[in-house]
């Protein structure tokens, strides 16, 4: 059975727009921080990877598809888990959930790339951490 991170927080004022919804931006915020619970409760550590390793996840895609607007002060939970892993490529999926209502889904793609930019492959220990996770 897969690994699933769960994230939660609360909207904060910040967060809203003019129309008291929380702005559509900030469900990608709310997905990196899935990602980076993720992978802390994996024992992958970004900040490791950059500088042991000099490896960085860019992230090539991001969609989020929304459903039901969150509000301030509700109670947000993110679900984080991953969908598939190559040497180059990490893929992410997640549920953003207030109680039992789903508000939105969404998925990142991301290239692990080396200082000079250019594309690059994981090292294995941080490839085996995430594969123990799916």
């Amino acid at each position: 059975m897969p690994y699933i991170s769960k994230s939660r927080f609360r909207v904060r004022y910040a967060e809203t727009d003019q129309m008291g919804m929380v702005y559509y931006a900030n469900y990608l915020i709310w997905m990196e921080v899935g990602r980076s619970d993720f992978c802390r409760e994996s024992g992958f550590n970004y900040r490791d990877l950059e500088r042991e390793e000099h490896a960085f996840l860019t992230v090539a895609e991001a969609n989020c598809r929304y459903l039901v607007p969150a509000r301030y002060d509700d109670e947000i939970l993110v679900e984080t888990e991953i969908a598939r892993i190559r040497s180059r490529v990490v893929e992410f999926t997640y549920q953003i959930k207030s109680g039992a209502t789903l508000l939105a889904e969404g998925r990142t793609v991301h290239v692990v790339i080396g200082t000079d930019g250019r594309p690059r492959s994981m090292p294995g220990r941080y490839v085996e951490l995430l594969k123990s996770k799916m």
